[in-house]
């Protein structure tokens, strides 16, 4: 089984300043910057895969912005996106460059932005390894199976849009001597018409196919789609799952004999999550998680700008306060400070926080309580000590404070390397 990260452009500066917050002088976007296969001491992915709503963005739709600039869409195209994403060493020869179209960006409109062709000129000129026929998801799933006289025709047109596509991707790429493994795009409203959808794709002549629609969906409702697709497939039809929001949990899925699936969610949950912000693999078997510790930076956060604006903070006030936390961190991080005085010195700030983003007094203390054990907890436990992995040797305890771009994506860099580890021991245990 290949895990594939999605690739969002997430790279960081390998000179940044921590202590002054700032990027490596003369440093120049993209040029100067470290993907996580560059910066980790190897590839925390078997693959990648790009979006083309992400590279070349769909025209006429008020999403329209993708996450490339317009000297970086042709230099993508230009050079292929190998040599772009730098996944050009000799260790990544094999690896996966798999396209799909990002039909998130196009989901509220009537027909997919793409065609079949354009579809096609886009991963042929990225020099892709693996592309998905152009699909329409469809954001319904239900366990009853209803038949397709009692769906809302909406849904029956994405399904045949979709299946009608595939038909048209998988002729070209024939006609074109396929240049790329070609994955046909199973969209359903139900775990039967994903079953369906699955073998007709199959009887086109699809050897790989990529199950969509599955970001919202429950962990046993996946179960169930996978079991009535994988029931209707011959056992050497090889399956992808797209957009794989339960990483996690992947132990339960191994039985359906996936060969592949891409998630951001190691990453993402860096900065998204709550709570579970930071992995460690656990020695005893499955993942730990660990909250990092919020310091965001005093004159740029917009709750701590707006609170300073009516007279709640002081901004004079408010940097003294976050020196003193920062400077505790890393005092504790070298030994010269206890778990309990370095919590006394970061609660200062804590507490401005608090001021700033709760609405009641009463609100204000219940956060401060929450954020005071969240923090024992996190020093206690020293996570950022346990990890050998290239990030936290380099920063230390800067990679678990929740702050600034560069030390967020450090972490979710180290959580994609922890749960790829974790992603082989489990892959082991089930051979």
């Amino acid at each position: 089984m290949k895990f594939l990260y999605s690739d969002t452009l997430d790279y960081v500066d390998p000179g940044y300043d921590f202590i002054n917050d700032r990027n490596a002088p003369g440093r120049k976007r993209y040029w100067d910057d470290r993907y996580a296969h560059e910066i980790m001491d190897r590839a925390p992915y078997d693959g990648l895969l790009v979006s083309m709503s992400a590279v070349k963005p769909p025209t006429g739709i008020a999403s329209d912005r993708g996450r490339y600039s317009v000297p970086e869409q042709h230099r993508f195209l230009r050079d292929g996106a190998r040599k772009f994403l730098r996944f050009d060493r000799s260790e990544f020869a094999n690896a996966i460059l798999m396209g799909d179209c990002g039909a998130f960006s196009y989901a509220d409109q009537e027909e997919p932005a793409y065609k079949a062709d354009e579809v096609l000129e886009f991963y042929v000129d990225g020099e892709f390894t693996h592309g998905c026929s152009p699909d329409h998801i469809i954001f319904q799933c239900d366990a009853t199976n209803p038949s397709p006289r009692d769906v809302d025709p909406k849904v029956l047109q994405r399904f045949e849009i979709t299946l009608e596509n595939a038909r048209r991707f998988y002729s070209r790429t024939k006609a074109e001597g396929r240049p790329f493994e070609p994955l046909g795009s199973v969209q359903g409203w139900s775990p039967k018409s994903m079953a369906t959808a699955a073998k007709k794709l199959e009887r086109i002549g699809y050897r790989y196919l990529a199950v969509g629609g599955l970001v919202p969906l429950r962990a046993e409702m996946i179960h169930a789609c996978l079991t009535a697709i994988r029931s209707a497939l011959k056992p050497t039809t090889d399956l992808h799952l797209l957009g794989f929001a339960k990483a996690e949990q992947i132990d339960q899925f191994v039985k359906y004999n996936i060969a592949s699936f891409d998630s951001t969610s190691p990453l993402v949950r860096a900065f998204k999550d709550e709570t579970a912000n930071y992995y460690l693999e656990n020695p005893q078997g499955g993942l730990e998680y660990h909250t990092a510790i919020r310091i965001p930076q005093a004159i740029e956060n917009p709750k701590l700008l707006q609170a300073i604006k009516k007279g709640i903070l002081k901004g004079e006030d408010l940097q003294i306060e976050e020196a003193q936390a920062l400077c505790a961190l890393r005092q504790f991080d070298v030994g010269e400070l206890s778990v309990e005085s370095t919590v006394d010195q970061v609660a200062p700030y804590h507490a401005s926080l608090a001021k700033a983003t709760a609405k009641s007094t009463e609100q204000q203390a219940k956060q401060l309580t929450v954020q005071r054990e969240r923090l024992v907890a996190t020093l206690k436990a020293r996570p950022w000590k346990r990890c050998s992995c290239a990030i936290c040797r380099q920063i230390g305890i800067e990679v678990i404070i929740f702050r600034s771009s560069n030390r967020n994506k450090r972490r979710g860099i180290h959580n994609l390397g922890v749960y790829y580890t974790h992603l082989k021991n489990t892959l082991r245990a089930h051979q």
